[in-house]
């Protein structure tokens, strides 16, 4: 199975401080292996704090206490904005950023600072997620910590991305399969 487009929900068992009560956006997955990004952990950091680090004018006030997450242990001091292919300013298509991979026909994933300074204009993508770092598996260890019962997957939504307040994330996409992931005990087992 392929989990590109899916999230990862972690299960009330899932002891790792870095991946409790997560929810993982799958961004690619193939036979090297797998990258996500936690999409419920937001880290002090605001827009604001960002750009000023980075030199970029703020010129969209509303957006100055935007949070930005951390998405994963790996090389949590690289940017990635996951957003709507679709923009503020018309027309506009997913590739106008230098560095984009695109996931979905709805979702794509940029790292080049060009989408920030559009972002800091108001002429960025409609929805985004500015996230600080990224998760990495191995090839077949995604699957296997799946069947290990450390997460769920279902099919991502884009509702959950984008416009679920971050602390209700975690039992929204679990609620996508039917579970109140609040009520499964820690000590499931295998049939």
């Amino acid at each position: 199975m392929n989990l590109t487009s899916h999230f990862i929900i972690a299960m009330p068992g899932l002891a790792d401080p870095m991946f409790e009560k997560t929810v993982s956006f799958i961004c690619q997955h193939n036979e090297q292996g797998a990258m996500g990004l936690t999409i419920n952990r937001p880290i002090g950091i605001s827009f604001s704090e960002l750009l000023s680090q980075l030199n970029i004018p703020l010129e969209d006030s509303k957006l100055a206490s935007t949070p930005i997450y951390l998405g994963g242990p790996v090389e949590t001091g690289h940017g990635f904005v996951l957003h709507s292919n679709d923009t503020k300013k018309q027309p506009a298509h997913q590739n106008d950023w230098e560095q984009t991979l695109s996931i979905n026909k709805h979702i794509s994933l940029s790292s080049s600072k060009d989408i920030l300074t559009a972002i800091a204009k108001g002429e960025g993508p409609t929805d985004f997620l500015i996230i600080l770092g990224y998760s990495g598996w191995t090839s077949g260890q995604i699957e296997s910590e799946i069947q290990d019962n450390s997460w769920l997957n279902v099919p991502a939504d884009n509702d959950i991305i984008f416009n679920t307040p971050f602390s209700r994330r975690w039992e929204s996409a679990a609620m996508k399969m039917g579970i109140d992931i609040n009520l499964i005990s820690s000590d499931i087992g295998h049939a």
